[in-house]
């Protein structure tokens, strides 16, 4: 009994030895009012600035145009995709933000995508006013609209970028499922955010203010009034607001629509790799930590003339550091064609750096494109993660994507829609658009059953 009486204390004593000194907060002495009894704490004076540049758009659209499925982050905003069969006029609202006061307006590329017709009303002026547009970014899903209201406009104050922080308090502005202008508040949860899979181009806010149906495309704005945002989506798994929206950062905004209204289209340059991210084991064979892998070069590319190899770990351009794939894409995109950049990567652990001359992005693609229309009005892909993720494609899929159908064609009266997979072309399995095309070959001018696979289900059809 002694002795466990004794190993208890020496037990006892020995964790008592460990302490630990803990940084305490001040102690409360008090609590006060904001002012006193006649004052409440209210953003009014801050945010009444920006809230008569913010617009009410409607859309409508008379034919199916290209039919296409939406990315699952837009559905929050437009119901749960097209019907393949749905031809009827669609409507749609949304918001946009005036940036002039000669009427030019940004607003999302999704919310005006296909519109035939436009019509914009400001704040609670029941005017309403026809739109044309001026200019889209399906990349970055940004557009410009332009109405003419034969009076000067309120411009909103435009902030920049690098004067964001996380914690920052914001107000996101915009028409939410059609009730009028509200205004709900939150602060930027993070900044930078890339490869959320919902745009080709993403540099986004994420913040817990409300953005509901509707709100795409409006403003999100700091306490003084000034544009940090164009509020795109939110990620949700019930339909509603879950503290997680994102917004376009007003620095890409700038970029986008000075292009859009100066020239109605946007340049990009062109690298010509296929780059990924490092983890952690690949990490262990570079002395840098971060970059843009290059996993393969393009034949004739900028990229392949100035001598970047596949495995080289891209980690500047121009001395600004890249830490991922998303930020070596998002630079470059940032350059016109014909620019030239200084690339520094890591080849053998050594840091190397050459001048590239950059391409023009919109020819390639233009190429790349002309080289993927083996079937007559209808533009096709491989299925990589981000098509499958996009269109909901399971894994056990096999195929070509189509991406987009021509109205006027034969594969559009056939019901082909885009999303939709080639699976097979007679007895011949189609995995890939290069072996889709020596089997096209092979029936060149005749008609074959083309198997389609669409939501799971396979149906087949004939084209020539």
């Amino acid at each position: 009994m002694k002795k466990s009486i004794l190993i208890s204390t020496i037990l006892a004593l020995s964790l008592s030895a460990a302490t630990i000194s803990f940084n305490d907060a001040p102690v409360v002495t008090e609590r006060t009012m904001p002012s006193n009894g006649h004052t409440i704490l209210s953003y009014n004076d801050a945010i009444k600035s920006a809230t008569p540049s913010i617009v009410y758009i409607f859309t409508k659209e008379d034919s199916p145009h290209r039919m296409q499925q939406m990315n699952p982050f837009f559905e929050q905003f437009f119901g749960h995709g097209i019907s393949p069969q749905q031809s009827q006029p669609r409507q749609g609202l949304g918001s946009g933000v005036i940036i002039s006061k000669d009427g030019y307006i940004a607003t999302s590329n999704h919310v005006i995508d296909h519109a035939d017709e436009i019509t914009v009303s400001i704040g609670g002026d029941t005017t309403e006013y026809p739109a044309k547009v001026i200019g889209k970014d399906p990349k970055s899903d940004l557009a410009v609209i332009k109405i003419n209201a034969k009076k000067e406009l309120p411009a909103i104050l435009m902030g920049h970028s690098d004067n964001l922080k996380i914690g920052d308090v914001v107000f996101a502005i915009g028409n939410p499922f059609g009730v009028g202008q509200s205004v709900t508040q939150g602060i930027i949860s993070a900044q930078n955010k890339n490869s959320i899979g919902i745009n080709e181009y993403e540099n986004f806010i994420q913040t817990d203010a409300s953005i509901n149906p509707g709100n795409s495309g409006g403003a999100l704005v700091d306490s003084r009034g000034a544009l940090v945002g164009i509020n795109s989506a939110i990620v949700t798994r019930s339909g509603g607001n879950n503290g997680i929206g994102f917004a376009i950062e007003v620095d890409m905004v700038r970029d986008i629509t000075k292009q859009l209204i100066e020239s109605g289209s946007i340049s990009r340059g062109y690298l010509g790799v296929s780059i990924g991210n490092l983890n952690t084991e690949l990490r262990k064979l570079y002395k840098n930590a971060e970059g843009a892998m290059v996993i393969e070069v393009r034949p004739d590319s900028p990229a392949e003339k100035a001598g970047l190899q596949r495995g080289d770990l891209i980690t500047q351009i121009d001395q600004k550091s890249i830490d991922s794939a998303s930020a070596l894409k998002n630079s470059i995109g940032k350059y016109k064609p014909g620019s030239t950049v200084a690339v520094t990567f890591e080849r053998d652990k050594k840091l190397q750096t050459v001048k590239i001359k950059l391409g023009d992005l919109n020819s390639e693609e233009i190429s790349a494109q002309s080289d993927n229309t083996l079937l007559d009005g209808l533009q096709l892909s491989n299925l990589d993660m981000k098509a499958r993720y996009n269109y909901r494609i399971n894994e056990d899929v096999e195929g070509v994507l189509i991406t987009d159908v021509d109205v006027k064609s034969e594969a559009y009266e056939q019901n082909i829609r885009p999303g939709d997979v080639v699976m097979q072309v007679e007895k011949h399995l189609t995995p890939d658009i290069a072996t889709l095309k020596k089997v096209l070959e092979k029936y060149k001018g005749e008609y074959k059953r083309v198997y389609i696979n669409r939501g799971g289900r396979v149906f087949v059809t004939a084209l020539k």
